[in-house]
């Protein structure tokens, strides 16, 4: 198994969107590149630690690579609005991909080079590559959100329509109870 860690807005959305992939056993929302340690998600939603809203996810890479993780990564958020993910605003909402080794940042580098090169966003991507120095375990009412709490407005209005974007586009990658 290998984990990787992505942060693509809100984590309840980024959560289902990677929760259903063929290959993929976990999905774990939480927090990462603040100034404190442990944070809340009260104190995160503040804007003033620093962190980032992630997912960190543990797939087997002989189901589905990291680079088809990058590709669901890149295709279902915008990675041209900086610090934010429609109505959700702040740093706490930024696009970023946390890697774990060389490798995940030379293949996230890459992929992001390819798409810049063929001007795939009507703006430049601000999505941040940097290195996964700790990551937070986001409070237990926050894991598995869209699966628990589906019926909520958010969920249906935001959650939902990314998760049906994903079964659209990504129908072939997804676990057999899902597609």
């Amino acid at each position: 198994m290998e984990q990787a860690t992505f942060g693509g807005g809100c984590f309840w959305c980024t959560e289902a969107v990677f929760q259903n992939l063929n290959g993929v056993h976990k999905v774990v929302s939480g927090y990462t590149g603040g100034r404190i340690a442990n944070p809340t998600y009260k104190e995160v939603c503040s804007g003033l630690t620093g962190h980032n809203e992630v997912i960190q996810v543990t797939f087997d890479p002989q189901v589905i690579s990291y680079e088809e993780l990058l590709e669901v990564f890149w295709k279902t958020h915008d990675p041209t609005t900086l610090n934010r993910q429609g109505n959700d605003v702040g740093t706490q909402y930024r696009s970023g991909i946390y890697f774990h080794n060389e490798e995940q940042q030379r293949l996230a580098e890459q992929y992001k080079q390819k798409l810049t090169a063929a001007q795939a966003f009507d703006q430049p991507i601000t999505t941040e590559i940097v290195p996964l120095k700790v990551f937070y375990p986001a409070e237990d009412y926050h894991q598995n959100y869209y699966n628990l709490n589906g019926t909520q407005p958010y969920c249906q209005f935001v959650v939902k329509s990314k998760v049906d974007k994903v079964k659209a586009v990504f129908g072939d990658k997804l676990k057999k109870s899902v597609a």
